[in-house]
């Protein structure tokens, strides 16, 4: 199995809709990845690894699918319209990681 964790970097300037992002975007995701995508996670950051330090990322969007392929397929024809959604729930531009999951 593998995760895409789309990482939204916390900036001085930056800002963020949680529910937008929780209640539309992934809900778009959701349902234009189908059942290629088996689940999805969203985490809000509280805090960074010292005391009084913020967040690292503002929020982060996780996304499980059985392989690199399987996402690519299901992104791939839809990646204009949810990329296109991003603005409409921050000012941030994300970062992207695949990783494999290892239970």
């Amino acid at each position: 199995m593998i995760k895409v964790s789309v990482m939204y970097p916390k900036t001085a300037e930056s800002t963020f809709d949680l529910a937008y992002y929780r209640d539309t975007h992934m809900a778009l995701v959701r349902d234009r990845l189908g059942d290629a995508c088996k689940r999805t996670a969203i985490e809000s950051g509280l805090a960074g690894g010292a005391p009084g330090e913020g967040p690292t990322y503002i929020a982060m969007g996780h996304m499980y699918f059985d392989s690199v392929a399987d996402f690519q397929t299901a992104f791939g024809p839809h990646a204009k319209e949810i990329l296109g959604d991003i603005p409409n729930f921050t000012n941030v531009q994300p970062t992207v990681q695949i990783s494999d999951v290892i239970e």
